[in-house]
């Protein structure tokens, strides 16, 4: 039984304006897909409505049906908040581009993790410090104390990130959305953060959908790949078939500027 169903998933402006079209792919436990595209080609709205927390005025039709073990088969699109608040964590959660306007920056970071610890796992006291500081050392944060009593503001970017990751994971969800979650890192902290990312998801099991426009950084983390344009999936397959024989016209030219990038950088041919 495959754990995210989505079919036709189409979202639209206020104003009636289709932002994705169509969309429909299916994701089984423990599967990777990357969804890539251009800035506004539909990647992250089609993450929000997954999660139901499209923006408020837009419209979602079609069918977003998350079935984790030990939940029930719920049809997302139309469901009441209180249900997606049953959903969120567990089933499905959500890793942004930019953990600083994800945090709260007035509350330290250990209370932050702590809440869906709580939350989830009925933790409280010392086995949820405890928990606190575990979570904080299984995405690698040195000095796990002091990051805990620490604002998000004071910490560097690649550590909030990390943050955000713990937070994400501290719910023990079957599916991980990671929306550009190191678009806004330096080169070498964007390679540490996407090798913590794929040791975690290995070692838990969870499925992952990674959002980017760097076809690169999506080849690393995942299997296969759905690309968008303008709302639409012009093309979708294994990540080494896109990568080889690229049937698609947008397709073509996103692997070709990747291999344009990659020979710019390649010091052995200076």
């Amino acid at each position: 039984m495959s754990l995210l169903d989505v079919t036709e998933l189409t979202v639209k402006s206020a104003d009636g304006r289709a932002l994705v079209s169509g969309v429909s792919f299916t994701m089984e436990p423990g599967a990777r897909l990357g969804l890539i595209g251009e800035s506004g080609s539909g990647k992250s709205l089609t993450a929000l409505a997954i999660m139901g927390l499209t923006p408020a005025g837009m419209t979602v039709s079609g069918s977003v049906v998350l079935d984790a073990p030990g939940l029930v088969r719920t049809e997302v699109v139309g469901a009441a908040e209180r249900r997606l608040n049953g959903l969120r964590g567990r089933a499905a959660t959500i890793v942004f581009q930019e953990p600083l306007t994800a945090l709260d920056p007035l509350m330290r970071v250990g209370g932050q993790l702590a809440e869906p610890l709580r939350r989830v796992r009925g933790l409280r006291g010392a086995a949820l410090r405890k928990a606190v500081i575990a979570a904080l050392e299984e995405v690698r944060l040195t000095d796990p104390g002091r990051i805990a009593k620490a604002y998000p503001h004071e910490i560097s970017g690649g550590q909030r990130q990390r943050v955000a990751i713990a937070m994400a994971l501290a719910c023990e969800p079957a599916l991980l959305i990671a929306d550009e979650p190191t678009t806004a890192l330096d080169v070498t902290v964007q390679a540490e953060v996407l090798a913590l990312l794929d040791g975690l998801v290995s070692a838990r099991g969870m499925a992952l959908l990674f959002i980017s426009h760097d076809l690169a950084v999506v080849s690393a983390v995942t299997d296969h790949v759905l690309v968008l344009k303008d709302g639409v999936a012009v093309e979708s397959g294994r990540v080494l078939d896109i990568v080889s024989t690229p049937r698609h016209p947008y397709t073509r030219d996103l692997v070709g500027s990747a291999r344009q990038l990659d020979s710019a950088l390649d010091w052995s041919q200076r």
